[in-house]
């Protein structure tokens, strides 16, 4: 049984801004993964979300850090039910993309990005050959723990929802997943529950236990279960209600301003560890990126389940 802790990305503008997790010097790329890399075992990938990794940056970051170390990297919005902006995809696709609806007679690209329908077949193809390249490196490291799948709140529990959920694991051909849902509907009644684990169980996929405000479309509850027995994923966003959908903030960070409060890590470090009994590794990622509260929360919560297990509570 193995419990690993990290955050959700090393290099936020706010986390570098703020100057207090990176000492005086630490101001390279390689230097800051060598230090968070010292700190903690386990790091999401969230760059791979807004653009399509690259096989190269991967491979340096497996040549910086310990062969321990474990990378979760998030599938790329495209694949995840999320608008696309054309500027976020390869040049040469999205120059595909324009040409094929100008061809078709269908309007410009929408401001607001590419729904996943707005990318032809064979373009979609090759954006999931490329991301499946482009990890490989941390695969043949054995560094590669998941590819995340945090799919967008449009992404509901009907058909079409859980068509994706199948699609995903047809791409992946047994490469190990995480799917995290953001839409109330996977999980708001206990059949729905069942239904929904059941699911990702059959697909192969690892259940992401969430931890996140209550009461909003886009947020679902903490469901304490695993689906695979070779990893449990534990991914932890805080409970700021109140900028939970707060529109205009300078940075996307702002949505999770959140220090978890000793008793509530008391509380979760006792959930992870009973839930890390029926898994081979457990895994701790605190989105709250804004400025340094991720590495706090992370670190407070090693602490905590160092006391846990000492019997201090």
């Amino acid at each position: 049984m193995t419990i690993r802790t990290g955050t959700s990305s090393w290099t936020d503008p706010t986390l570098i801004a703020c100057g207090r997790f990176y000492p005086p010097g630490v101001d390279t790329p390689e230097a800051r993964l060598r230090h968070y890399a010292s700190k903690f075992d386990l790091v999401e990938v969230d760059s791979s979300y807004y653009r399509l990794p690259d096989a190269t940056v991967a491979w340096r970051w497996t040549q910086r850090t310990p062969p321990s170390f474990r990378f979760h990297i998030k599938a790329f919005r495209a694949f995840t039910g999320h608008t696309t902006p054309l500027a976020a995809l390869p040049n040469d696709i999205a120059q595909a993309i324009g040409a094929s609806r100008s061809c078709a007679g269908s309007a410009s690209p929408p401001a607001t990005g590419l729904l996943p329908g707005d990318i032809p077949t064979e373009l979609r193809d090759e954006l999931w050959r490329r991301y499946l390249e482009a990890v490989e490196p941390l695969r043949q490291s054995g560094q590669l723990t998941a590819m995340h799948f945090q799919f967008s709140p449009r992404v509901r529990n009907d058909k079409a929802g859980r068509a994706l959920v199948f699609e995903t694991a047809r791409r992946l051909e047994g490469e190990r997943h995480a799917i995290e849902f953001r839409h109330r509907s996977w999980f708001d009644t206990p059949s729905r529950e069942a239904a929904t684990l059941a699911m990702l169980r059959e697909t192969g996929a690892a259940h992401t236990i969430v931890d996140s405000p209550d009461g909003f479309e886009n947020t679902v509850p903490a469901v304490w279960a695993t689906t695979r027995d070779d990893l449990c994923v534990v991914r932890l966003h805080g409970r700021n209600a109140a900028a939970w959908n707060r529109q205009g903030l300078a940075a996307s960070s702002g949505r999770f301003v959140y220090e978890y409060s000793a008793s509530e890590l008391i509380d979760i470090s006792a959930r992870v560890q009973r839930i890390a009994a029926l898994a081979d590794d457990t895994h701790v990622l605190f989105n709250t990126n804004h400025e340094d509260q991720g590495m706090k929360n992370a670190s407070a919560f090693q602490r905590t389940l160092v006391d846990l297990a000492r019997g201090a509570f």
